[in-house]
């Protein structure tokens, strides 16, 4: 079965980790993309789950970014060597969808195992995210984030800004940034990651605009580009100027911008809830903030889509690999599991009972801002164009914005120009992949 969506020709030679010792200790293999101390999470939870039975070896890989995982994944299993469990970012979830046989439903997989399961034990914005149409929840997942604001205190401080009081609108976002820039507080005084997902996708469901046509994909495969709206044009054009003078900073495609907040060049960022983990590692005087939304927008904030990736189970596997899959999950589903996740990483507790616990336990009081990635994903009912997107190739699809972003940012040409070229390359490339 293929792919559809992805360019042809990734090549690579993987191993295959389905193996059983001596010990008839059955592996399940779990190809990873975190780094950092989300990486450290994931060993822990290995280590964890291998300790509490005997029955089953957990063995994470770690293969690169987010889409580098998700090419070794499609590369791996069109070699007949794919791994068990593969984690695969929420924007490859159309890819995994139509790749139809290629992949068992977790749903599927827990039932036949014989593991209790019941889907209501999950948040439910996004167990509907990674499910069918008719509620099959087709991949577990492991670590969903929402997009927030994060700031560098002491940078606040020196640049007479509000240590107290993050930027709510982003048009609060941009003066800030600019009297950082102007009070010499910091070379640069906003940067974010991930401007597809952030600056793009999330900002259609945080300010209720439309991202495209057909519930943004979710209602259809005919879909059609809607971010070269005004709305979209004037919030790019003030990044593009923004970045004429290093106010704003590019840092790369997905994550690498955190680098450029960590090392303190940058006062303010956007980013993954997820990468909590590091900015708490590196010791910063940090804040949180909500994800700044247009103050032009009628009725924003309305409520943010989950990002972070799931976790895909591959098909063709053994009776006895999907009942060790099953048990992980079954592991990974467990309150104090959860809690954990949730309070190191930055990621979202994907169970309720997880969410319940940390916020009896006081957590939230003791760590302020920790609540707001889940207050803004379930504050509000999602409407049709703040349900999250979904395309066939949606990575082709971002990495198309981000060719025409990456001009727009370098002057090469305005917002509009590179909007209404994300429009009509990306449609010819939704067209293409739907065969018409």
């Amino acid at each position: 079965m293929s792919f559809r969506g992805l360019a042809a020709g990734v090549a690579a030679t993987f191993v295959l980790c389905t193996t059983t010792s001596a010990f008839a200790v059955t592996q399940i293999s779990w190809w990873h993309a975190m780094t950092g101390a989300n990486a450290e999470v994931v060993d822990k939870i290995a280590k964890d789950f291998n300790a509490s039975q005997k029955d089953y070896e957990l063995v994470p890989v770690f293969k690169g970014t987010y889409p580098e995982a998700l090419n070794a994944g499609i590369a791996a299993f069109r070699a007949k060597q794919a791994p068990d469990i593969l984690q695969v970012f929420d924007v490859g979830t159309g890819v995994m969808m139509a790749a139809e046989g290629a992949v068992k439903p977790v749903a599927d997989v827990l039932t036949e195992s014989g593991a209790q399961f019941d889907k209501g034990q999950y948040l439910p914005g996004i167990v509907a995210y990674y499910s069918k149409p008719d509620g099959t929840m087709l991949s577990f997942p492991y670590n969903s984030s929402s997009p927030i604001l994060y700031y560098n205190k002491d940078i606040f401080q020196k640049a007479g800004l509000d240590v107290n009081t993050p930027p709510k609108t982003w048009n609060e976002v941009w003066e800030a940034a600019k009297k950082i820039k102007s009070s010499g507080a910091a070379a640069c005084g906003y940067t974010s990651t991930w401007l597809t997902w952030i600056h793009t996708e999330n900002f259609a469901a945080w300010n209720n605009v439309s991202w495209a046509t057909q519930q943004n994909g979710l209602g259809g495969g005919d879909v059609e580009l809607k971010i070269n709206a005004p709305l979209y044009v004037n919030h790019f054009q003030a990044l593009a100027d923004l970045a004429k003078d290093g106010t704003f900073k590019y840092g790369g495609r997905t994550s690498e911008a955190k680098q450029l907040f960590l090392a303190g060049e940058c006062g303010i960022l956007t980013e993954s809830s997820g990468g909590l983990g590091d900015i708490v590692k590196s010791g910063m005087n940090y804040g949180i903030g909500q994800l700044p939304y247009d103050s032009d927008a009628p009725g924003a904030p309305q409520n943010t889509t989950p990002g972070g990736a799931s976790l895909w189970v591959f098909g063709g596997k053994s009776e006895e690999q999907y009942k060790g899959v099953a048990a992980f999950f079954s592991y990974l589903s467990k309150t104090e599991v959860q809690e954990y996740l949730h309070q190191k990483s930055g990621y979202l507790p994907v169970t309720l009972a997880a969410y319940e616990a940390t916020k009896k336990s006081g957590f939230y009081e003791k760590n302020p801002g920790r609540e707001t990635p889940i207050l803004q994903m379930m504050g509000k009912a999602p409407t049709d164009n703040s349900k999250g997107v979904r395309l066939p190739n949606l990575p082709q699809v971002r990495d198309i914005q981000n060719e025409e972003y990456e001009k727009m940012l370098a002057g090469q040409q305005t917002a509009q120009q590179a909007l209404d070229n994300a429009v009509s390359r990306g449609n010819a490339a939704i067209k293409e992949a739907l065969g018409n």
